[in-house]
């Protein structure tokens, strides 16, 4: 018997079902649906999944009885009746707002307690992202609206609750050491999977219709040659803003590649060499973007003849990946090649988050081993920091057994900073995993 309070919310929710279903939005109307399904599982995270749910719902019939009300008066209908009966959803909507928020219904769902705010704001944050990217595109951005109309909620849902999923393993420091790399590479791959079959002839599968050269440097380059397109370039700058360098180490299509690389080799060990590299190798491919692109887009060379130029850099990158980074263990491409890398690190300097070593820290040397962007030596522990290199990708604080290297953001513990900075993260993840295309 007490569970018959979550009769309220449940017919709440499949009233939204039914409401979305009278549009003709299947998606939608599964999406609510399963989630009222999903009270059973009485997961700790889905109560804030549907405190959510049923706080748009509130909106959701409010407009839809303005809009009743409104045609009604069009046509110069009766519409009292109406309205109270609006009413009265919108106060059933509220009534189970209100026993969802409350300490009884917190007690009913008991599984999996643990960062389960942290989850529930994942999943949520992961569909109102790409809910506003579906609402705003001028074209079917998600494949699910491409494939089958109306059901792009379907897809916002689905991977909402994938999110939530990672981030609750994720949020221990050996689940996001493990994860990081298998995420990003699943993210990597199906980027490139779309791009395969969009050049195979499924059109449907590229973003525009118009084929980008997926290489890093051409964030910064392509615009400058174009005199225009800067939606990379932007989506590049306010993740750097969000994140920090995480782009280089979460969700870079071509980084996965490297990362990749780099395992196959040795442990990664501190090289000076490199460490050189990192500014002198980076800046000088950088000043080259800037000056080929400049320099083609003055010649007026056409766009089927510059990419020539970008598909030669792509591969020397791919060739250090190949034959270097699995050499020495460590990213050289990225530390050493990427002109995206440097421009991440510098301009993560303007975000907030950064990665601390305490001074208590016994020297053990347990995260050098792990730090496959050649931030870390003996010098770095002195200073308390790692070096520009640092991408925050948090291998080293889950190789530290004493927990004296972490996240830090102003105002935050050093656990609740790692807890928001993996919220953040795997929403970006998510998103891009459902929109970032060719």
């Amino acid at each position: 018997m007490k569970y018959f309070i979550l009769v309220i919310p449940f017919l709440a929710l499949l009233l939204l079902a039914a409401h979305s279903l009278r549009f003709g939005d299947y998606g939608l109307m599964g999406a609510f649906a399963v989630l009222a399904g999903l009270m059973f599982t009485r997961q700790a995270w889905v109560r804030w999944g549907i405190v959510a749910a049923l706080l748009w719902g509130g909106f959701i019939w409010a407009d839809a009885t303005v809009n009743f009300v409104n045609f009604r008066h069009m046509f110069d209908l009766p519409w009292k009746r109406l309205a109270v009966i609006m009413a009265t959803i919108i106060l059933f909507d509220g009534l189970a707002l209100m026993i969802m928020l409350s300490q009884r219904s917190k007690g009913l769902f008991s599984v999996t307690r643990e960062k389960s705010l942290a989850r529930g704001v994942v999943f949520v944050l992961t569909i109102l992202g790409l809910s506003l990217a579906r609402t705003n595109a001028s074209f079917p951005i998600l494949l699910a609206d491409r494939y089958l109309p109306g059901w792009g909620w379907a897809e916002i849902f689905a991977l909402g609750v994938y999110a939530q999923w990672i981030s609750g393993l994720m949020m221990q420091p050996r689940g996001h050491r493990t994860l990081r790399p298998r995420i990003w590479g699943v993210f990597s791959a199906l980027f490139f999977l779309q791009l395969g079959l969009g050049l195979l002839g499924m059109e449907q599968m590229l973003m525009t219709g118009t084929l980008h050269l997926p290489v890093p440097a051409l964030i910064l380059g392509g615009p400058i040659f174009r005199g225009g397109g800067f939606f990379m370039l932007i989506l590049f700058s306010v993740t750097i803003l969000l994140v920090g360098p995480a782009w280089c180490s979460h969700l870079c299509y071509i980084g996965a590649w490297d990362d990749g690389m780099s395992r196959l080799g040795p442990r990664p060990a501190h090289s000076s060499v490199l460490r050189r590299m990192n500014i002198a190798g980076r800046g000088t491919t950088l000043l080259l973007t800037v000056a080929t692109a400049l320099i083609l887009r003055s010649i007026g060379m056409s766009g089927s003849s510059a990419i020539v130029f970008a598909v030669f850099f792509g591969l020397i990158g791919v060739g250090i990946m190949a034959f270097v980074s699995r050499k020495v263990g460590m990213m050289t491409h990225c530390t050493t090649f990427c002109p995206m890398g440097l421009v991440a690190n510098v301009m993560g300097k303007i975000s907030p988050w950064r990665i601390r070593i305490d001074s208590d820290c016994t020297r053990c040397g347990a995260c050098y081993t792990r730090c496959r962007y050649n931030a870390l030596d003996e010098s770095r522990m002195e200073l308390g920091r790692p070096a520009l290199s640092c991408t925050l990708c948090g291998d080293c604080v889950s190789a530290c057994a004493d927990k004296q290297i972490g996240y830090r953001f102003p105002g935050l513990s050093s656990e609740n900073a790692r807890t928001v900075f993996i919220v953040l993260v795997v929403t970006l993840h998510a998103v891009f995993l459902g929109v970032a295309r060719i």
